[in-house]
């Protein structure tokens, strides 16, 4: 009798720690360093894996480097390679945060909830502090996240000729979406 009582106790522990924590594997990031000289440099992501915890309000995803997709390929070589981004190297980027004030959004009640998410982005192993707006969504019990903000290239010692002339922006705007 008390095998199955403390059997019972776990499951119910453990399935309710699992309801908390929301996770996909196709959450998008959008990466867009165009600029009056060049409207190349765009890529997505759009398998990325992402976390919400709705208890803690912590807030996770990684997204592989070699997966954002380019429309020309040659910029996509570019991107990856060790003078660049360094995909060999640095395979994934990664944050790693959380909402602040989490008590404004209602998971259980739909509504549109404007938050802002603080946390560290690491690129090529180098971690900076991100703090942004985001925008969390509950409609009939489905939760999806969104936000955008924009880095500066040389914080993550991402430097070269294409900066320097105008072909790539300096501070590309980075958009994430996610539906858990």
């Amino acid at each position: 009798m008390k095998k199955t009582i403390l059997s019972l106790a776990i499951i119910a522990i453990t399935s309710s720690v699992f309801a908390q924590n929301l996770t996909t594997t196709s959450a998008t990031v959008a990466f867009d360093a165009t600029t009056p000289i060049d409207a190349l440099p765009k890529a997505e992501n759009k398998t990325v894996i992402a976390s919400l915890n709705k208890t803690t309000g912590a807030v996770l995803f990684e997204a592989a480097v070699n997966n954002f997709s380019f429309s020309n390929p040659k910029i996509q070589e570019h991107f990856n390679a060790a003078n660049w981004m360094n995909s060999a190297s640095f395979p994934k980027f990664t944050f790693s945060g959380k909402i602040d004030k989490l008590s404004k959004v209602k998971f259980a009640k739909d509504g549109v909830y404007k938050v802002t998410v603080s946390g560290n982005l690491t690129v090529k192993g180098v971690s900076k502090p991100v703090s942004t707006p985001a925008t969390i969504t509950v409609t009939g019990g489905k939760v999806s996240a969104a936000t955008a903000f924009s880095i500066v290239l040389a914080d993550y010692g991402i430097t070269g000729a294409p900066i320097d002339g105008g072909k790539v922006a300096k501070e590309p705007k980075i958009t994430v979406a996610a539906s858990f």
